[in-house]
């Protein structure tokens, strides 16, 4: 325990981080993090108790929607965003939160990040040649200029550039070619640890395949981890070794890839699974999407935790819903997250089926029914017309809209009869 905390303290990274069970390496570990933004009842918590372990050599997928959180955990790692709870530990030594200047600038050195847009992520008014150096003027990881010239040419050549790019500025490169100069950047550091956030989101997918290739060669040549950010399963499914999937800032999911491709438990999981593309034109028109309802899950009483179920397989749930998925496990069938239908009837009658069982809100509340100020402001001046326009949308349970023109219309028939009734009142008055 006294060795755990000096290690805990230690001003440098030892050369190994601690070992797990089954005997991997344990690089990065991620501990009951939280993540806030904003304070009293503004605050908005980000990630909600996040617990995962990369192994040093692998490559783990953290996978979800957009704003479910994946990259302000990646940016809690390289300490851009701050932990509100939990920790983060680096081969087994604490980096969030404050740290001695020393392991900050190891971390630094060991962690690089490949950013999303390659545009926003390049300095415009610098060289490449200057962009892909800065790491190693600032480490000073060279020997002379001719070292880092060397340096610089061999990393651009390997990321498919040629050295005359040296000379150019960012602006004059398509976006493939600016993600590998980001690349480049990342790997002349040559770190343990890349955080790639969604590097092929915004390229062709031709050059998709090239910049992961690349990745891929980067890893076999160098070691290099990798923590790859994603909202596209059928991407990571191929360079994954293992994948979390995450649902508004709780991690529900974690497994083996094809595990957790053959298994999907959680029902967000099979919900991204299934709205995989597939390569069939005829048979994605026919596919019938499996959707997520939120609602199912009743954590009023029994609250949900990450639980191991075995098979190198964590799911998020109740103590209930657990046992489920256990069972489901146990039992060995994979599970089938795509229906594909016969017709377009089946397809509706399908659809129909899901929506009932568990989108009433939705079917409720057209997307329109908004109850707008204008059309209770329409209706107040011309009431009969409101009323008509109130009675079509209860028909077509436009409920909202109804209810405005309905207390437009009344309040528009109100006004009316009084202006009236003081014009009769004023009348009688002037006769006497």
């Amino acid at each position: 325990m006294a060795e755990e905390g000096n290690n805990k303290r230690a001003k440098h990274l030892p050369e190994h981080g601690p070992m797990s069970e089954d005997g991997r390496e344990i690089l990065l570990s991620v501990k009951n993090v939280d993540i806030t933004f904003g304070k009293g009842d503004s605050a908005v918590r980000a990630v909600k108790n996040a617990s995962f372990d990369i192994y040093k050599g692998e490559t783990f997928s953290l996978v979800g929607e957009s704003g479910s959180g994946k990259t302000t955990i990646g940016r809690a790692v390289i300490r851009i965003n701050e932990c509100a709870a939990g920790e983060i530990d680096y081969k087994g030594v604490k980096i969030s939160g404050k740290i001695p200047r020393s392991l900050d600038r190891e971390v630094i050195r060991n962690i690089q990040m490949v950013f999303q847009d390659p545009a926003a992520s390049l300095n415009e008014r610098a060289t490449v040649d200057y962009i892909i150096s800065e790491g190693l003027y600032n480490f000073h990881l060279y020997e002379n200029e001719a070292d880092r010239v060397k340096k610089v040419e061999n990393i651009i050549n390997e990321v498919g550039l040629l050295p005359e790019h040296l000379t150019r500025y960012p602006h004059e490169f398509s976006g493939g070619q600016r993600q590998r100069i980001g690349l480049a950047r990342a790997m002349v550091m040559e770190p343990e640890l890349v955080i790639a956030d969604e590097p092929i989101s915004a390229l062709d997918v031709s050059i998709r395949a090239q910049v992961l290739n690349l990745m891929k060669q980067f890893q076999k040549e160098m070691g290099v981890t990798y923590l790859f950010i994603a909202h596209d399963l059928s991407i990571v499914r191929f360079i994954s070794d293992r994948i979390a999937v995450i649902y508004k800032g709780d991690i529900v999911e974690i497994a083996e890839a094809e595990e957790l491709f053959d298994f999907p438990l959680h029902p967000y999981t099979r919900s991204l699974i299934s709205a995989i593309p597939i390569p069939d034109p005829q048979l994605e028109k026919n596919k019938v999407l499996f959707r997520y309802d939120p609602s199912v899950h009743d954590y009023s009483e029994d609250k949900p935790e990450m639980v191991y179920i075995g098979h190198g397989h964590y799911v998020f749930g109740n103590k209930k819903e657990i046992e489920e998925y256990k069972e489901i496990r146990e039992a060995g069938v994979p599970l089938k997250s795509v229906t594909i239908a016969e017709d377009q009837a089946e397809i509706m009658r399908l659809s129909d089926e899901d929506l009932l069982a568990g989108d009433d809100e939705f079917l409720s509340a057209p997307v329109h029914d908004t109850g707008s100020f204008w059309y209770g402001f329409f209706s107040f001046l011309l009431p009969i017309i409101g009323l008509i326009a109130g009675g079509i949308f209860r028909k077509h349970n436009y409920i909202r809209n109804y209810k405005s023109c309905k207390k437009g219309a009344i309040a528009g028939l109100i006004f009316r009869a009084v202006v009236i009734l003081l014009f009769v009142i004023l009348i009688l008055l002037a006769y006497r």
